[in-house]
């Protein structure tokens, strides 16, 4: 390869390997590198950016809901997306140098679908997310062990509940923009949440310093 050309995305990739009840998580040696070369600044060991990300009410749009084209009805393939949503994962995956997961709330049936789901989307596969970072749990308040285990340090999700258990995350988004006929939610979020209704919104507010996306990856 010629001196200064760009790496294909799968080149530029953490390799993910599966372990631990099924979680992909990057392999040792990435990690080791990646601390090594990201984390350490004036003697403190920091994270690298991490990104997570929610499914249902973040890239599922709730606004089909009890209907045929959702999850639960009769085709499930056509539950409609968030506006926006496959074009912010490719430029949030670019801003966090691939390291993005998913992690969800469902049981094996909804799992299974939303797998496909992704994958007939784009939003999983050789331009996506790796398969190996799709996590799923089966009560919400399990995220945040599998945020703390992934190192996940910005976290996206449609619920303000689940944002304030992730105790380990530094930057949390309550995404508002997927919610269909749900409410948004009304309780006011702590400081260290933020509310967008829209993923152009999310990627701007990602690229800006206040984020510390920009200021970990330096």
């Amino acid at each position: 390869m010629m001196a200064g050309a760009a790496l294909p995305a799968a080149a530029r990739r953490p390799r993910l390997t599966a372990n631990f009840l099924g979680a992909g998580v990057a392999e040792p040696s990435v990690c080791r590198h990646t601390y090594q070369e990201d984390a350490m600044q004036g003697g403190v060991r920091r994270r690298p950016p991490t990104l997570g990300i929610d499914v249902g009410g973040a890239l599922v749009d709730r606004v089909a809901e009890g209907e045929d084209t959702s999850f639960f009805g009769n085709r499930p393939m056509e539950t409609p997306a968030v506006e926006g949503c496959e074009e912010a994962v490719r430029e949030l995956l670019d801003l966090f140098g691939h390291r993005v997961f998913i992690v969800s709330k469902a049981g094996p049936k909804i799992a299974d679908l939303t797998r496909k789901w992704l994958g007939q989307r784009g939003l999983v596969g050789p331009e996506g997310i790796s398969p190996a970072a799709v996590q799923f749990v089966r009560k919400r308040p399990d995220k945040h062990p599998v945020c703390e285990r992934l190192g996940i340090t910005h976290f996206i999700d449609d619920r303000l509940d689940v944002l304030n258990h992730l105790a380990s995350v530094d930057r949390r988004i309550l995404f508002t923009g997927g919610l269909g006929a749900n409410p948004v939610p009304i309780d006011v979020p702590p400081r260290s949440v933020v509310t967008l209704d829209s993923w152009p919104r999310v990627v701007d507010w990602l690229r800006e310093p206040a984020s510390g996306v920009w200021d970990r990856s330096r």
